[in-house]
């Protein structure tokens, strides 16, 4: 891990991708609990990782988030019920139009307790049959975390016109304060 800030005393971390990192960045400084939103590259092999490298599917990396949250005010299974609610995970290195193992589902854990809620939870999804299709998320270990440039943090709240925060992340941003309320700061 690069370069990441450590979470306070108390808090955990979480990382997923499910993804353009606009999408998952937007949702999850909404939600209550959460004090630290960062999009970020995860899982791929490029020591020094960079958007148009990751974009280009040549460095194995995923687009991210790196959530910090009180496990006081929400714990991680709900965090990843809201990831499971707000992006599609049957399909496999893609969401909507965006193509490639850049845009792939999954649960990057920090530990073992992770690791298992994330199992419990997508076996439990399964069974109810959520989806119309298998989860194809991964869950694996956490590993050649890097933030993303400066201008992608928060960029659906500096870039709410922009084509594909209007068409794209504003919709999921929608879907989750509907489906979320409960949970929203």
């Amino acid at each position: 891990m690069t370069n990441a800030p450590q979470p306070a005393a108390g808090y955990e971390q979480a990382t997923l991708g499910g993804g353009c990192f606009w999408c998952l960045d937007a949702v999850f400084r909404s939600v209550k609990g959460v004090s630290f939103v960062e999009s970020g590259y995860s899982n791929g092999s490029h020591p020094h990782p960079s958007y148009e490298a990751v974009c280009g599917g040549d460095t194995g990396h995923n687009e991210v988030v790196r959530l910090h949250f009180d496990p006081q005010q929400i714990d991680y299974r709900t965090i990843l019920s809201i990831f499971f609610g707000v992006h599609d995970p049957t399909t496999l290195n893609r969401q909507g139009n965006d193509v490639g193992t850049q845009y792939r589902s999954g649960i990057y854990v920090h530990d073992e307790a992770q690791r298992q809620a994330a199992q419990e939870l997508i076996a439990e999804l399964e069974m109810q049959q959520v989806f119309d299709a298998p989860i194809v998320t991964e869950v694996v270990d956490v590993d050649n975390y890097h933030p993303a440039e400066d201008y992608h943090q928060r960029y659906f709240e500096k870039n709410p016109y922009q084509g594909y925060c209007a068409a794209v992340v504003a919709p999921k941003v929608s879907k989750f304060r509907r489906k979320f309320a409960a949970w929203l700061v």
